[in-house]
């Protein structure tokens, strides 16, 4: 045993001198398709909500919470141009940013660059859709040519990386434009990064939750007209939840990670945070879909219609969560009888019997894995965090994670995807707590998409939300 101990010894340090960096894929692909699931593959017309007259105000400022439908409507119709949004960003950017330690780098040449481009070719009649002209920021894990690429850590802090992220690219060929890079949590855990605590605009005593710590703050604060954030474990839905704004966790596999920071590949997902549900599906719209890239991806079509009917859903609930008792819940059940005035029956649902505590070290073994050069380095002792549950403890601590364990835990997983396949037979979605039960750590598990939609406040004055998992 000893001599094949000693073999395995070689083997592993053999791969440690081929100096993998972040951005390589396992050769193993995770697929959350439950057995025996079609998927629709019609593309139907997108048919967006009638938007009202929208007229331009006296002072441009006042735009800076209209949503992004609002805004493209202003653009389309020649009463703004994007350049006049885009200052007005970068102005409250300049000017709010400092509190809030929400950006890590202005990209406001970039920004000015594009803006001008895209008011010239409206003028001339071509007009790419409702992204063209909007300006938005970007979680600081997506590459951006020509600019500080940090992840929100002290040892890359002055990574440049020289791509940019298909998210980026997809976000320029529709016409949207890049006015900051955001803060994240240090390797996307927390909303501490290495120049600060991101704060909640709601309130600035609290941080914004993370690790899309920046995309949740500068989103609620009328910073930017929409963020790009991503998710491994509650990235999207908490700062989300905190800080007071939509948020999109896609399906697994529908957006590309290409030029994003790699944690857990098989559980990171990017997704749009927004002022309404139906921006979220506009970014969406143009980001989504395979690039060659990203191998995960799969190619279906995204449908999308304002004018479904809610009462032909069957919508189910997670009766047990809401009957806990918890901070919000009065506006999760004011959340709830709004559904039922609108005609939902909505259905009791419970998520599937199963240990997934148990499993959810496939996140720590996949990011031991991903950060393995930084442990070994030494380079984690730079991190602003050292606390026992902070990524370097928790990268060392995964390399006890044994290789069997890890593949047996995806063994369950599978188990896992199938008996939620098995449950939501019942429904087409449901509507849960937004940190109700073990929905976050089932749902990312599986790869279940989700919308989480602020519902009210608490008594102290920070936002509520609800989740609705499809």
């Amino acid at each position: 045993m000893m001599e094949d101990l000693s073999g395995n010894l070689e083997n592993y340090e053999g791969i440690r001198n081929l100096k993998i960096p972040n951005s390589v894929q396992p050769s193993i692909q995770f697929n959350p398709t439950p057995i025996g699931v079609q998927f629709d593959r019609i593309r139907r017309t997108i048919r967006w909500s009638p938007i009202e007259e929208v007229s331009r105000p006296d002072n441009l400022e006042e735009l800076a919470f209209a949503s992004v439908a609002e805004l493209a409507e202003l653009i389309r119709t020649r009463q703004v141009t994007s350049t006049e949004l885009t200052k007005m960003y970068l102005e409250r950017l300049k000017e709010h940013g400092p509190t809030l330690e929400c950006v890590v780098t202005l990209t406001e040449n970039l920004a000015l660059k594009q803006a001008a481009r895209v008011d010239r070719e409206i003028a001339s009649g071509k007009y790419r859709g409702p992204l063209h002209g909007i300006p938005y920021g970007a979680k600081d894990l997506l590459a951006v040519k020509g600019y500080k690429t940090t992840w929100g850590a002290m040892p890359y802090k002055d990574q440049m990386i020289d791509e940019n992220a298909t998210v980026v690219k997809k976000l320029e060929e529709a016409g949207a434009v890049l006015v900051a890079k955001l803060t994240l949590g240090a390797l996307a855990w927390g909303d501490v990064w290495f120049g600060g605590m991101t704060k909640n605009p709601w309130n600035l005593e609290e941080g914004s939750s993370g690790s899309s710590a920046g995309s949740g703050s500068t989103t609620a604060a009328g910073l930017v007209a929409f963020a790009i954030g991503t998710e491994t474990l509650g990235s999207i839905v908490s700062p989300s939840t905190r800080c007071g704004v939509t948020g999109l966790r896609p399906t697994f596999g529908r957006v590309s990670r290409a030029g994003a920071m790699a944690l857990s590949w098989s559980m990171d997902k990017i997704g749009p945070m927004c002022r309404t549900v139906e921006d979220c599906a506009i970014v969406f719209n143009a980001i989504y879909g395979p690039d060659g890239l990203d191998q995960s991806l799969i190619d279906l079509p995204f449908n999308y219609n304002a004018d479904v009917d809610l009462a032909g859903l069957r919508i189910g609930y997670l009766k047990s969560a809401f009957e806990e008792d918890y901070t919000g819940k009065g506006n999760d059940e004011a959340s709830l009888n709004v559904l039922r005035e609108l005609g939902v029956d909505l259905i009791p649902f419970e998520l599937p019997e199963f240990p997934v505590e148990n499993i959810s070290f496939i996140l720590w073994a996949e990011a031991g894995a991903a950060f393995d050069e930084l442990t070994r380095s030494g380079q984690d002792e730079l991190m602003v965090r050292q606390i026992q549950r902070a990524w370097p403890n928790v990268f060392r601590a995964s390399r006890f994670i044994p290789a069997v364990e890890y593949i047996q835990a995806n063994r369950a997983r599978h188990i896992l995807i199938q008996k939620m396949a098995e449950q939501m037979k019942a429904v087409d979605l449901f509507v849960t707590p937004s940190f109700g039960g073990n929905n976050l750590l089932v749902t990312n598990l599986t790869g279940h998409p989700c919308v989480v939609v602020p519902n009210g406040f608490k008594e102290n004055g920070s936002p509520t939300s609800i989740s609705f998992i499809g």
